[in-house]
């Protein structure tokens, strides 16, 4: 499971089961994006089924969904559809992001980053996502933290955890389970600026920034 592909190919064959488990956006995402005003382009970077993207939808003139699974991505084009919200799918690497630099103003990462199979990956994640960001863009970023009840652990680890399909087949999807402290650095020591990091539901947390400015 250290292979991008295996992660790919781990998301291809759950995609349609994983979406009908996941239907209502996360109230963390829900207070980062209320109030946001004047949003041309929105992110929803590992988008799953697209319940993120469609909250951005609400407050942005654009909205792209990227992930890396093409499976995964039917199911955000499903939804888009049967909901009625419009957006741009995108298949790509969290890691080297296929978007052009300052081009999203609002961007969210959520439970996706604790995905990529190496430290390295997910530093270059956190840059790329520097890069794209607009000057006073602001995205939020979570994954997993040692502090859910799942865990018992201080120090964060590399693991798998089971995703039963209907029928019964376990399918083992790659994870790495930060400690509050080791994200913390790793957003810190990325291109971004972090405005806050905290815990919530098990979760680590980071509201972080373009380090560029606008004008004036």
């Amino acid at each position: 499971m250290t292979d991008r592909r295996a992660v790919r190919d781990t998301y291809d064959r759950i995609a349609s089961h994983f979406a009908q488990t996941r239907e209502y956006p996360w109230p963390e995402v829900e207070a980062f994006v209320e109030g946001a005003e004047g949003v041309r382009t929105a992110l929803d970077l590992g988008c799953g089924n697209g319940r993120h993207a469609e909250l951005l939808a609400e407050r942005a003139e654009r909205v792209v969904g990227l992930d890396l699974s093409r499976g995964v991505l039917a199911t955000t084009r499903e939804r888009a559809a049967t909901r009625g919200f419009d957006l741009d799918l995108v298949q790509g690497d969290a890691s080297s992001l296929p978007l052009r630099t300052d081009g999203v103003d609002l961007a969210v990462y959520v439970a996706a980053l604790h995905h990529l199979p190496s430290r390295a990956l997910r530093r270059a994640s956190l840059d790329d996502l520097a890069r794209v960001l607009a000057p006073d863009g602001r995205a939020l970023v979570s994954v997993w933290s040692v502090t859910h009840s799942t865990f018992d652990a201080t120090e964060g680890f590399d693991t798998t955890v089971g995703w039963t399909l209907p029928g019964g087949e376990v399918v083992e999807r790659y994870y790495h389970v930060y400690d509050p402290e080791e994200f913390d650095r790793d957003v810190r020591e990325s291109a971004l600026a972090v405005e806050r990091c905290y815990e919530s539901g098990g979760n680590c947390y980071a509201v972080v920034m373009s380090t560029r400015r606008s004008p004036g």
